[in-house]
């Protein structure tokens, strides 16, 4: 079967004799990766290993897109090298690890409504889906699922007005809150029902609102700030597309909130942290009604188990998860440098291999 057809029956609960599978790598493992077996620069990883590779379909900003200029919010700090501003305004500095950085919020500073109310938000004004619908129409000609990626809504909101100032204000100013999560659910908002429209196959969304205990706020919190603007979102592109599939990524122990995500339309959960959530209390209790895609953990299997280990464990999600075909397997986050060559391929030959 082609991956557009393992997808369908996948997302259908089909029995089925193969899996979609994939994994993302750090820069530095990747370039051990192809160091070790001569891969070739302009050779994706994804496709020369044969894993779900999905295409994107996405709004395409105007020819003479202005770049915006975020300077002025950080004119107080003396810009450290390799620093950069990233398309939300955000500071991004490296930090103790050779691919993270630390964030320094735009909006850190600010006191008022007013002041937020001024910030320039990420929007997708002039933004063209003219292509949107030629582009999937080719896509599943070469056998190819399509994806739109609206990504975050907590996630860009905290970012630009600083993690521990947007966790006070839901608090303390609930107002600033609501403002910035408006702005950025109706820029997924816009991006959804052209998705929809185009004939999208899944809608990638997602916030990481969860430790590996719980939430990182109350369930009440969320059901305020959260769960009603990704249900708007993920309810208008159902009216344009009923069946269009939606992807929700958060790391940690989300159990508490699974159900109403299920709830307000998602059908894809990632990625079932195993160090955090057992996937097999997942699939049981809610596994009629969602896909359920990771599992393989990045804090144990991949970097610490052994060949054997990492090929038993996917034998064992294929068995207990997968045996009505509603399932993908991926690592649970991007794979680290200590994660071993030997742990990557023995990965992708027994995800790769029929039932």
């Amino acid at each position: 079967m082609n991956q557009l057809e393992i997808f369908r029956k996948t997302i259908t609960h089909e029995q089925h004799d193969q899996y979609l599978f994939y994994a993302n790598f750090t820069p530095y493992l990747e370039k051990k990766i192809r160091a070790q077996l001569q891969i070739d620069e302009d050779i994706k990883l994804r496709n020369h290993f044969g894993m779900y590779t999905p295409v994107e379909v996405n709004l395409k900003p105007p020819k003479c897109l202005e770049a915006k200029d975020f300077g002025r919010y950080f004119a107080d700090i003396e810009m450290p090298e390799n620093a950069f501003i990233n398309h939300l305004g955000v500071l991004e500095v490296p930090g103790s690890s050779y691919h993270f950085t630390r964030y320094v919020s735009p909006l850190r500073n600010a006191e008022t409504l007013k002041e937020i109310q001024n910030f320039s938000y990420p929007n997708v004004y002039g933004y063209t889906d003219e292509h949107m619908k030629g582009a999937v129409e080719n896509a599943h000609n070469n056998n190819h699922v399509t994806v739109c990626s609206l990504v975050h809504m907590y996630e860009d909101s905290w970012q630009i007005r600083g993690y521990t100032q947007f966790l006070m204000d839901m608090i303390e100013n609930p107002e600033i809150c609501e403002y910035i999560l408006d702005i950025i659910t109706e820029r997924n908002l816009k991006r959804a029902v052209a998705a929809a429209k185009a004939g999208v196959d899944l809608i990638i969304s997602g916030d990481d609102v969860a430790n590996q205990r719980d939430l990182m706020f109350s369930p009440e919190l969320w059901r305020k700030f959260m769960k009603p603007r990704w249900a708007k979102v993920y309810q208008t592109a159902r009216e344009i597309k009923p069946d269009i599939q939606i992807w929700y990524h958060s790391d940690g122990n989300i159990d508490s909130i699974i159900s109403e995500l299920i709830e307000i339309g998602v059908t894809i959960l990632n990625p079932v942290q195993p160090e955090c959530l057992d996937p097999v209390m997942v699939k049981e209790q809610y596994g009629k009604k969602i896909v359920i895609d990771g599992t393989i953990g990045t804090q144990t299997t991949m970097p610490f188990g052994s060949v054997d280990e990492v090929k038993q464990v996917i034998r064992d999600m294929k068995k207990i998860l997968g045996y009505d075909g509603a399932l993908i397997l991926s690592p649970t986050h991007t794979l680290e440098p200590e994660v071993p060559i030997d742990n990557v391929l023995a990965f992708i030959e027994m995800c790769g291999s029929e039932v």
